[in-house]
């Protein structure tokens, strides 16, 4: 029995362990790195031909992004999964694909231009769908046998509808090993899904460390704060435009929104307008609610059972066509705008930004993670300008933040997690930023007095002997040049310098003191920069 870790080792997307066990090779998910990418992540050790089986803990992107790549390489065994995870993912990945395209298509036509070959997307809509098929759905604690020796259940982990915790037991020549995966644990008390389930024993935990050092600033109740945040803006003659991931924190907002309408708690902006700017988000919405019986919380199903849909209201608009997105911001009323994605890297979004950024009534509302190196963390960090569709943008409106609405836990709720299970012979900790990562391992260490390692992407672990059989070192990967909307005042000083370079061309002719002049200048900032 062997564990590789191959992606989210000292990083916080890329979900990826690889185990053989029982004569089997099989993945505990396949995601795509999202945002910055500081480590160099090792391959999967086999062909995806090769690969039996995956098992996922939950739908989004970073822990199940790659599965249509696996599909395209070869790929045809099952991958196993809630009922929940294998509907989000039936729309989630067909969105990935379509990116995947929608990109490729645009950088070839740039490559044209320059004479380059055309881009080729990281997977089709095709492989999406082959993915797709591949999906064998669970239920919530009902252990299933996937092959001789390889036992699984999977436990509610609170994070995102449909998500666990992976129960895996291996038995191999009468030796028995029980292996949790945590997933992404779940914040606490957050509206419609469950808290996170404890899981009670295993042998080795493979835990997650996202806020592995930090807690959550919450609020006294989340309705309170939007609804502060929505008065301030709609006073001032602004709209509230949230960058909102589109599965899981859309649903939250618009179930926040309910309440806030419903007992009427925004004075003077009666019947205010919610888009919900998203054709994932809304499908993801209408499968909230077919599963809302297996995955609700009791206080989310007590509206349900009193005939209310707790994730709508009147004023809720949900576009599909890009017609119905661009006729939006010609809406000048009091509004909310949700549109995706949720850290404005891609998607319509962006152009809301466009239209809305720069204007000073109105505000910018971030209500999750927003991962280094994507245009929402250089907004959420002060940026004044940014850059949108090529083109430099002002930034106008108020920047805000909703502290405490995360759908991971904090230190003190995986702190929590992980008290509760017991006979723990090493935790593994991954899916965080390295200084987090680092910082949760030691804290286990400290409080709980159990051994914990952080493994980088390469390292190797055997089940039976319970040793490190290859102590990976970080491999960083060289630093490539930002993206646009971390280097827009490096733009500025590139354009000034071609301004200049033009200026000199055209001196010809000047007096010989005015050039005098402009040689003393341009010395005078060498030596000052130089200094």
């Amino acid at each position: 029995m062997k564990m590789t870790f191959i992606g989210a080792a000292h990083e916080v997307t890329g979900s990826c362990t690889y185990i053989e066990a029982c004569g089997k090779k099989f993945l505990v998910d396949f995601g795509m790195q999202q945002g910055e990418d500081i480590f160099e992540n090792v391959k999967v050790p086999t062909a995806p031909g090769n690969i039996d089986f995956v098992i996922l803990t939950h739908a989004h992107i970073d822990h199940s992004g790659m599965l249509p790549y696996l599909f395209a390489g070869g790929f045809k065994g099952e991958i196993h999964s809630t009922v929940a995870t294998a509907n989000l993912c039936s729309v989630m990945l067909r969105d990935s694909a379509h990116i995947q395209e929608f990109e490729a298509e645009w950088r070839s036509r740039k490559a044209k231009r320059r004479g380059e070959a055309d881009y080729e997307p990281l997977y089709t809509m095709d492989d999406a769908l082959g993915a797709i098929e591949l999906f064998v759905p669970h239920e919530y604690e009902k252990e299933f046998t996937i092959s001789e020796g390889i036992n699984v259940s999977f436990r509610d982990a609170g994070h995102l509808l449909g998500s666990s915790s992976i129960i895996l037991t291996l038995t191999e020549d009468g030796e028995t090993r029980r292996i949790v995966f945590s997933g992404d644990i779940g914040n606490t008390d957050q509206p419609l899904i469950r808290d996170p389930q404890y899981v009670d024993s295993a042998d080795y935990v493979v835990i997650e460390s996202t806020y592995g050092n930090r807690v959550h600033n919450r609020p006294t109740d989340y309705v309170t704060a939007l609804t502060k945040v929505l008065q301030n803006t709609f006073d001032r003659g602004g709209s509230v435009i949230i960058p909102s991931f589109a599965v899981g924190r859309t649903q939250e907002m618009l179930y926040f929104i309910r309440q806030i309408k419903e007992d009427g708690l925004v004075k003077g902006h009666d019947g205010f307008k919610v888009y919900v700017d998203s054709p994932l988000a809304n499908e993801a919405t209408d499968i909230f609610m077919n599963n809302r019986e297996s995955c609700y919380d009791e206080e989310a199903l007590s509206f349900v059972r009193q005939g209310i849909n707790p994730i709508s209201f009147e004023g809720l608009i949900r576009t599909v066509g890009s017609d119905d997105s661009r006729a939006i911001n010609n809406d000048t009323s009091a509004k909310v705008i949700i549109s995706a994605s949720g850290m404005c890297e891609a998607g319509r979004i962006k152009h809301h930004l466009k239209h809305n950024l720069w204007k000073p009534e109105n505000t910018i509302l971030f209500v999750g993670y927003q991962a280094s190196n994507t245009l929402g963390r250089s907004l959420v960090d002060g940026a004044k300008r940014v850059k949108l569709f090529g083109e430099t943008v002002s930034v106008g409106a108020e920047i805000k933040q909703l502290p405490g609405v995360s759908g991971h836990a904090d230190m003190n709720g995986l702190m929590n997690w992980a008290k509760a299970v017991k006979g723990v012979k090493k935790f593994f900790v991954n899916h965080g930023e390295a200084a987090s990562a680092d910082s949760f391992a030691l804290k286990l260490r400290e409080e709980l007095g159990v051994d914990s390692y952080a493994p980088y992407s390469g390292a190797e672990f055997d089940l039976i002997s319970g040793e490190i059989t290859v102590d990976a070192e970080p491999v960083l990967i060289p630093k490539k040049r930002s993206n646009a909307n971390m280097n827009v005042y490096y733009s500025d000083l590139t354009a000034a310098v071609e301004r200049l370079s033009a200026l000199i061309k055209e001196s010809e002719g000047r007096t010989n003191e005015d050039m005098r002049q402009l040689t003393k200048k341009l010395n005078q900032i060498c030596d000052d920069w130089e200094l």
